[in-house]
């Protein structure tokens, strides 16, 4: 593990040397970090750490993204995470595979009170429809470390939460 200044990603290239995969589920909101913060972060950082991971030996980069994601979506969170797949496809891995899960549910430490509101109704909708709108991050974790043992066919995958989901499986 190494503790990086992302706005120096560059000076910390050693850190990206010799891993065979890299995951990345690196991400902030827009109310916590501001449109042109969430840019950065969810774009940029994550291009620049592929970029690196690839150029430090990298075969198979398994990003998180969302749901909806769309570079040509007018919608900020959904253009940006749709601009950043493309990003990262361009990388050049071996494979490349991108995580697109529904709302995520977890507890976290700040307040953020909409989408917690989101998780309570998402959870009681779950028991009726456990893959279509939610996936807790456990399942999402559990399904990126299936995809890097089972790379798949193909350059890129592109996982939506149902499959999510069904990798994830404990």
């Amino acid at each position: 593990q190494a503790v990086v200044d992302f706005e120096r990603l560059g000076g910390h290239a050693a850190a990206f040397q010799g891993h065979d995969v890299g995951f990345c589920c690196l991400g902030t909101t827009r109310a916590k970090a501001g449109a042109d913060g969430f840019v950065r972060v969810d774009r940029d950082y994550v291009a620049q750490a592929a970029e690196l991971a690839r150029a430090g030996g990298c075969k198979h980069f398994v990003l998180q993204s969302s749901r909806g994601a769309n570079a040509q979506s007018r919608f900020l969170y959904l253009r940006v995470k749709g601009e950043v797949e493309n990003l990262v496809k361009a990388v050049g891995f071996d494979h490349c595979t991108i995580l697109r899960p529904a709302v995520l549910l977890c507890k976290r430490q700040e307040s953020r009170p909409m989408e917690w509101i989101a998780q309570q109704f998402l959870g009681a909708v779950a028991l009726l429809f456990p893959t279509a709108y939610s996936v807790p991050v456990e399942t999402v974790a559990r399904a990126m470390v299936a995809c890097a043992l089972q790379p798949g066919e193909g350059k890129v995958r592109v996982l939506e939460n149902g499959a999510v989901h069904e990798l994830g499986k404990a």
